[in-house]
């Protein structure tokens, strides 16, 4: 794959991106380039082994969780939330399975209107941030939302059903989804420096999440203390690297598993790639994509696994990142399938 830099560096300067761009090639980064602050108090920059935010990227690791379960025994796709959901939630349709929900066919109303028009900075939770440090925690929060369609009819991308995948693995296994998704997934994967850690005790690698490309507001209280089911991991982009690997190694979960989740289900117009369960599928070639993007969150992630290859822009700006996505996203899709 090759990177065009100048159009790299244009594309940065065009939103004053914040972050870092990285390919690795089996074990090794082959080329990095970082730009902007980790901390503008202090004047910490970016480098390559700086943690950034995840945001919907993690949405992934919480698959991986459920298809550990469903490896075990414990679970099944076609089990029925309803069955582990009990009374709470009841607008949710009876028929809804967890595959629906790894699918993002459920149709359960979303807590988070993705097709809203909504600035980083006028979007709040609605229970107080410091509350949500488990996904029993979003209950209230989840409530209330009608259905918007049977279950199965369609694809919409829908945050509130990662919660709720979120809500199945505590009540399944007794574990804090933060802890569970670390013995299943991360541990598993060998990322000790990847994992969901408060945002008011950040470790001192982890850069602070932006809402704009200029000023110091922070997105401590736009987000929920402790990321959950529909994200919020924090990692560098080695370790991104490393998850990809371990993912199609075989260390996380069967190549059994790994075929069904990367298996093409949907074609997602708007996004103009694939989705299977839990993970983006480029539309033309084998690369598979995380991305996420929240406040002060704009991250891509692709690999592709014949050659070992990962891209990774990660930054720590609501919307800097997506001319920079924009330049790798062109040369991951000038690769042939």
């Amino acid at each position: 794959m090759e990177l065009d830099i100048a159009a790299l560096d244009e594309a940065a300067a065009t939103d004053s991106f914040s972050g870092t761009v990285a390919v690795h090639v089996d074990g090794a980064a082959v080329f990095s380039r970082c730009y902007g602050m980790a901390h503008r108090a202090h004047g910490i920059p970016n480098t390559i082994d700086t943690r950034f935010g995840l945001a919907s990227g993690s949405k992934m690791f919480t698959a991986l969780a459920i298809m550990r379960l469903v490896e075990e025994g414990t679970l099944t796709l076609d089990r029925p939330v309803r069955e582990i959901l009990g009374t709470d939630l009841p607008l949710i349709d009876d028929a809804v399975t967890v595959e629906h929900l790894l699918a993002h066919t459920s149709g359960i109303g979303d807590y988070l209107d993705e097709e809203g028009d909504w600035e980083p900075d006028e979007f709040f939770l609605t229970v107080p941030v410091h509350t949500l440090t488990t996904a029993e925690a979003f209950l209230p929060m989840l409530d209330g939302f009608p259905q918007t369609f049977p279950p199965g009819e369609r694809f919409a991308y829908c945050n509130g059903g990662y919660v709720v995948l979120g809500i199945v693995l505590e009540r399944l296994t007794g574990e804090a989804y933060p802890d569970l998704v670390d013995r299943l997934v991360l541990r598993p994967a060998g990322l000790g420096h990847t994992g969901f850690p408060r945002s008011d005790e950040l470790p001192g690698d982890a850069a602070t999440g932006y809402l704009f490309e200029s000023g110091d507001r922070t997105n401590t209280l736009y987000l929920p203390v402790r990321g959950n089911g529909d994200g919020g991991a924090i990692l560098s982009a080695g370790e991104i690297h490393a998850f990809w690997n371990a993912f199609f190694d075989d260390a996380i979960v069967t190549a059994a598993t790994r075929e069904l989740m990367i298996e093409p289900r949907t074609f997602v117009e708007e996004e103009d790639l694939r989705f299977g369960l839990g993970v983006w599928l480029h539309k033309a070639n084998s690369a598979t994509i995380l991305e996420g993007y929240d406040s002060g969150v704009s991250v891509q992630s692709a690999h592709l696994p014949e050659t070992r290859t990962t891209v990774s822009v990660l930054g720590n700006t609501s919307e800097g990142a997506w001319p920079v996505i924009g330049v790798i996203a062109a040369a991951v899709s000038a690769i042939d399938g």
